[in-house]
């Protein structure tokens, strides 16, 4: 085999991120008594959260204060008279039951159950880990590597060499980071030395300049990759 590690975003890679947070938004605009909330204000958040994740790669927020923040900047802008903390606290409750799977996504892992597999994302402990341990993927990893654990989140140096001493890795050339995102998983991959393959199953064009060494639109194309 090419490869003897795999390591995974969990995001949009295996996991659908879209149909957890079109989950969790619902239920907890609900909750505060807002029924028809997610659908008036989702697009809103979405612009706003996208935002701030892009702040969170290049270190100008905290993951702790990005949680709230994105909640008091669309109530704010929409001129809503909602409670950002408590909010927040209630959609990540949600957001962790979203454990809805990209299409391919176990079928992939059976194919690849003689490599070494682990989970390295930027996302939020308790939302990962309840997403992750409450999915059909809840035995595939070796290690579930979280920013906030790592005290560093992708594309930084230091996230990648708390996976690799998790999971005492010595050898780069026998690694391989899937994900969807270039600016994190990608130009990560490529500051740390190790392949990247970019999963861009909508075929969008790359003019971010950063350069995968891989890509693939379906899961299924990395089997053949990763056994070389």
């Amino acid at each position: 085999m090419k490869y003897e590690i795999i390591l995974f975003d969990a995001d949009d890679t295996l996991f659908d991120y879209g149909m957890a947070e079109s989950h969790a938004l619902y239920n907890t605009f609900a909750q505060f008594g807002l029924p028809t909330g997610a659908d008036d204000y989702a697009a809103s958040y979405k612009e706003i959260n996208h935002a701030l994740w892009k702040d969170l790669e290049q270190g100008r927020i905290t993951s702790a204060a990005l949680r709230v923040e994105r909640f008091n900047r669309l109530f704010v802008a929409n001129e809503l008279k909602l409670n950002p903390e408590e909010f927040s606290a209630a959609y990540l409750r949600f957001l962790g039951e979203g454990t809805f799977l990209i299409q391919g996504a176990i079928e992939l892992c059976e194919e690849l159950a003689d490599f070494r597999l682990a989970i390295i994302t930027n996302g939020i402990k308790e939302v990962q880990t309840s997403r992750i341990q409450g999915s059909p993927l809840c035995s595939t990893f070796e290690q579930i590597i979280i920013s906030e654990e790592a005290g560093s989140q992708k594309p930084e140096t230091g996230i990648f060499d708390y996976a690799f001493a998790k999971l005492g890795i010595t050898d780069k050339e026998k690694v391989l980071i899937v994900g969807d995102s270039l600016t994190s998983d990608i130009q990560g991959g490529i500051n740390y030395g190790i392949d990247t393959c970019w999963f861009n199953p909508l075929g969008k064009v790359n003019d971010s300049g950063v350069l995968p060494k891989y890509e693939i639109r379906s899961l299924s194309e990395l089997i053949s990759i990763a056994r070389g």
